[in-house]
């Protein structure tokens, strides 16, 4: 099981004890408690500017399939997708900055304010499990995280090896080789990354707020259950408040 406490997520939850019974459903898991940065996902450009925090729209990413992976690039391209799906099709990224940092990114698939929110969890991830102040999430090894649709790590691979033929050596860096020199247009904080050009399938990857670390991702339902918004916390600021930089521990 892939939990971490959360006491390991700076800023995330500091004034809010997340405790989840072993017996709760997870329709009775108050989710919120995982985070209190959910309304960013929702806010406005006037009242995200309201709580110093900025909106970058970084483009589209091409679902193939509609089966997710939310996970760092580098160390886990091949991280099993979300068991939620999405149709397939483009859908939009965008990043929240505070502080200076990338504090969450959100993948919209429809309109509208989420009634009801979901931790995202893999195949094998049981939410019923979680004890005191666990929770599901991926972790980041290399600083940046993203989503891709499944089918993308087949483009992956398919890029790796021509850089082998290019390079006429199996000694391949993806970071260093390919994802340096996209990032760095950027600030090193985002890339709308195609592996193989004239295929489709992309990847949005973006800065981990604080780097490397353990964060969770989460599933913004409307009243009929289905997915409105996919969000990732990357723990930066409390409140959906970017005025108030959260005390270290």
């Amino acid at each position: 099981m892939s939990t971490w406490p959360m006491r390991m997520l700076r800023g995330l939850m500091c004034a809010v004890a997340a405790w989840v019974p072993s017996s709760a459903t997870a329709a009775e898991i108050d989710i919120s408690k995982f985070s209190s940065n959910l309304d960013l996902a929702s806010l406005g450009d006037a009242d995200l500017a309201a709580r110093s925090i900025s909106m970058l729209r970084i483009g589209k990413v091409e679902l193939t399939s509609g089966r997710i992976v939310a996970s760092d690039p580098l160390v886990g391209p091949d991280r099993p997708a979300l068991t939620r799906t999405v149709s397939p099709g483009d859908y939009p990224v965008t990043l929240y900055q505070a502080f200076g940092r990338i504090a969450a990114a959100s993948m919209r698939f429809a309109e509208g304010r989420p009634v009801r929110w979901e931790l995202a969890v893999i195949p094998g991830q049981d939410i019923n499990s979680l004890k005191n102040d666990e929770f599901f999430g991926y972790p980041v090894d290399a600083g940046l995280g993203c989503y891709m649709d499944a089918d993308t790590y087949a483009l992956i691979q398919e890029r790796e090896k021509q850089i082998q033929l290019e390079k006429a050596s199996s000694d391949v860096n993806y970071y260093d080789d390919v994802l340096a020199s996209e990032l760095s247009a950027n600030s090193d904080s985002y890339v709308m990354h195609r592996p193989v050009s004239g295929k489709r399938g992309n990847v949005a990857i973006f800065w981990s707020g604080w780097g490397d670390g353990f964060y969770p991702v989460f599933w913004g339902l409307d009243a009929r259950g289905r997915p409105l918004v996919l969000f990732t916390d990357f723990g930066v600021t409390e409140n959906a408040d970017g005025r108030h930089e959260p005390e270290g521990e």
